[in-house]
């Protein structure tokens, strides 16, 4: 269980350039109950305010359900009210995140925030109520015909906070 929390990392756009050394430190999670079998049967389930820490990474949800196959985690699903995503980058900076729901798919290596997502770092910014993240190819889309507009705000390199 632990071991497919792990594969939650991914879940940023910023990951190629968050803190690598997070990916090396413990990772803990607190969560008011989980509910998990010993095999693939069914998912495991943490709910009652979950939070989880690794690093500077710190990933809060009222809800994270993972699904595995053959003993490997194929699918991370965090749901909340919103849930938040935060982690210091390697340059120092800090990277949030906003959606009420993030679904993490690991085969594909997909991940798609819906509703009230904001993904802020200091590159940039993009909101909207879907935004889809394809980490092999880097590829990010928002908006679409039901998904709304998206917002995107691309900060100058030469400037401090892009005001």
């Amino acid at each position: 269980m632990f071991l497919s929390l792990a594969l939650v990392l991914a879940l940023t756009p910023a990951l190629a350039l968050a803190r690598t050394s997070d990916r090396n430190k413990p990772m803990d999670i607190d969560a008011g109950h989980s509910d998990y079998s010993m095999d693939d049967s069914r998912p495991t389930t943490l709910s009652g305010g979950v939070i989880i820490t690794q690093g500077t990474l710190d990933i809060r949800s009222n809800q994270a359900v993972i699904t595995s196959r053959d003993g490997e985690p194929v699918r991370a699903v965090l749901t909340g009210a919103p849930v938040t995503l935060k982690q210091e980058l390697d340059d120092g900076k800090q990277m949030d995140a906003v959606a009420k729901k993030v679904d993490y798919d690991l085969k594909s290596e997909i991940v798609v925030f819906t509703g009230g997502v904001n993904i802020r770092q200091p590159s940039g910014s993009i909101a909207g109520e879907r935004v889809v993240y394809n980490m092999k190819t880097g590829q990010v889309q928002g908006g679409g015909q039901d998904a709304g507009r998206v917002k995107i705000r691309i900060i100058p390199k030469n400037t401090q906070g892009g005001g």
